[in-house]
C-alpha cells in the first residue's frame, strides 16, 4: 500500500504513542502537542490502531476505523485508550510500562467486498494483507491484518471474527454478512530502536 509517512513520521507516532501511553497509566495527561512542528502527513486526518505488547503477547489493542481526527490526534487517544480500556484486559500498570512495546497502525479507508454467496467469501479474502470488518446490523467487529500470523485459515478467520462481533461462529456461512477490507501500514518501537527495544 502507497503511504506518505516517511521514517520520521513512523518515529514520531511511536514516540507519541510511548508518551500517551505512559501518561494514562499513570495518571496525567499528556503533554501538549504543537501541530505546527508536525509535518503534514501527521496533521491530516487518519485512521489509526494501537497495540500494546508484553513480552511477545497481546496487552491492549483499541482503534478506529474512519479518520475523524489529525492523525496523530488519533493515534494519542488509542493508544491511553488501548492501556487502559481494552475490555479484554486488566488496566496495563506502571511496572509493566518497561515490559510494553507499541506498535501503530495506519488504516486505508476501508472499502465494500462484493461476494455471490457466503462460500465465495473466503475465497475472496487476501490472507495476510486484508484487515477486515464484518457487519451485521448492529454488529461490527474488525481484524487487522496481523491477526492472519496467528489464524491463517480463512474460514476460521471468519468464525472468530463472527465470534468477536457477539454471533455465532458460522454466522458467515448462514447469511451473507456486509464486508469491508482495508489494509495497513503498521510499525513498531523495535523496528526503529525506541524505548530500549
Amino acid at each position: 500500500m502507497s503511504t506518505s509517512l516517511s521514517a520520521s513520521d513512523k518515529q514520531r507516532l511511536l514516540q507519541l504513542a510511548r508518551e500517551s501511553l505512559e501518561a494514562a497509566v499513570r495518571g496525567r495527561s499528556y503533554p501538549p502537542v504543537d501541530p505546527d512542528a508536525l509535518s503534514p502527513a501527521l496533521r491530516r486526518k487518519g485512521a489509526s490502531f494501537v497495540t500494546l505488547t508484553e513480552r511477545g503477547e497481546l496487552r491492549g489493542c483499541i482503534g478506529g476505523l474512519q479518520a475523524q481526527y489529525p492523525l496523530y490526534e488519533d493515534v494519542l487517544l488509542h493508544a491511553a485508550q488501548s492501556a487502559l480500556h481494552d475490555y479484554r484486559f486488566p488496566p496495563v500498570t506502571p511496572d509493566e510500562l518497561p515490559e510494553i512495546e507499541v506498535e501503530v497502525s495506519i488504516l486505508t479507508e476501508p472499502q465494500p467486498l462484493t461476494y455471490e454467496t457466503p462460500d465465495d467469501l473466503p475465497g475472496r479474502l487476501r490472507p495476510e494483507v486484508d484487515g477486515v470488518i464484518l457487519a451485521q446490523g448492529r454488529r461490527r467487529a474488525t481484524f487487522l491484518p496481523q491477526v492472519w500470523e496467528r489464524v491463517p485459515d480463512p474460514e476460521i478467520f471468519l468464525s472468530m471474527l463472527c465470534e468477536k462481533m457477539g454471533a455465532h461462529p458460522d454466522a458467515w456461512r448462514r447469511t451473507k454478512l456486509d464486508v469491508q477490507i482495508y489494509e495497513v501500514e503498521k510499525f513498531t518501537e523495535s523496528e526503529f530502536h525506541l524505548h530500549g527495544s
